[in-house]
């Protein structure tokens, strides 16, 4: 049986990931590598835990024996640990710089010694920076605007030459604002129906008109998983839903949903370099048979009703941060 190594599969896409794949693939077995810093949490995968074909490791990408211990036996990688809070990375951009740069760095290494088959990057739209109209496709200029899409940056970089320079088979996907169960509740949306949840106030940035591309997580999972399995080696992959509400619209939704009135709703002040608008072009992934199975205004039912219904698990995540 193969096995696959995830790193940061205790994080928010990490954790749906190894979900999906233990449940989509019978003849996969999953090395989970994490950290758990603040974000990675093992409740969210709970149930999955007790899976035979499932390994995990507590350990720091950016830590070279770590690594090469929980490469053993692995014949890909799918690179999701990340720092990825851009408020985190303007007071701080220090832990994004050796996780999200130095970490690659040293699991590209280990992984080319080890002669990994395939390594999957998971990367993000935000290193394209804010377009001001159109849409951004895999060949668009990298002008990263925040510490954190820098740093995704960077490591994109790196990863590419590790193709270039010495032929090891990596691939790269940007994806566009994921959303879902197992979202720390500091992101948009787990932190705004979180607070409305229970009635608090819903803080906007600025005039709340930025734009972004929303993607449900399991949507991306999928992509990811089928890139996994067929992405030419060398090659970069937008992934997106190709809706893009702006935040206010956001907010608007989730408000609807569950009944409570638009005065919850509070402009504060904006972030530093805030970038105004994000959209991509998906045709090259669609092309291989990949398209989002849910449209944004189902998925964001979806989602609240599960923060609704494991208050358990968010609750205490909240009260800590």
């Amino acid at each position: 049986m193969k096995k696959i190594l995830v790193t940061g599969g205790c994080g928010f896409i990490g954790s749906n990931f190894v979900r999906l794949l233990l449940s989509r693939r019978r003849d996969l077995a999953v090395v989970n590598l994490d950290k758990l810093t603040y974000a990675g949490n093992p409740e969210n995968l709970r149930g999955v835990d007790s899976d035979p074909r499932y390994e995990f490791i507590r350990g720091d990408i950016a830590d070279p024996g770590c690594v090469v211990k929980a490469l053993e036996g692995c014949s890909a990688v799918v690179h999701f640990a990340a720092e990825s809070h851009v408020d985190r990375s303007i007071a701080n951009a220090g832990d994004f710089l050796r996780t999200n740069v130095i970490g690659t760095h040293v699991l590209l290494d280990a992984a080319r010694a080890a002669r990994i088959e395939r390594f999957l990057h998971i990367s993000t739209d935000e290193v394209y920076g804010s377009l001001p109209e159109g849409e951004a496709n895999e060949d668009y200029p990298l002008r990263p605007n925040s510490p954190y899409a820098a740093s995704k940056a960077a490591a994109e970089q790196m990863v590419r030459a590790y193709h270039v320079t010495y032929g090891f088979p990596t691939v790269v996907v940007r994806g566009t604002n994921n959303f879902g169960p197992y979202q720390f509740p500091e992101k948009l949306i787990p932190l705004m129906l979180t607070n409305a949840l229970s009635n608090e106030p819903l803080p906007i940035y600025g005039d709340g008109k930025y734009v972004r591309e929303w993607l449900y997580v399991e949507d991306f999972c999928e992509a990811v998983l089928l890139l996994l399995e067929k992405g030419d080696p060398g090659e970069v992959f937008n992934a997106g839903s190709g809706e893009r509400p702006t935040n206010l619209d956001v907010v608007s939704a989730i408000l609807k949903v569950l009944g409570k009135p638009e005065s919850l709703v509070r402009h504060v002040t904006d972030r530093l370099g805030h970038d105004r608008r994000y959209a991509v072009d998906s045709r090259r992934i669609r092309q291989l048979g990949w398209t989002p199975r849910r449209r944004f205004n189902e998925a964001i039912g979806e989602t609240i009703r599960w923060y609704q219904q494991n208050s358990r698990w968010w609750q205490p995540l909240k009260a800590h941060a």
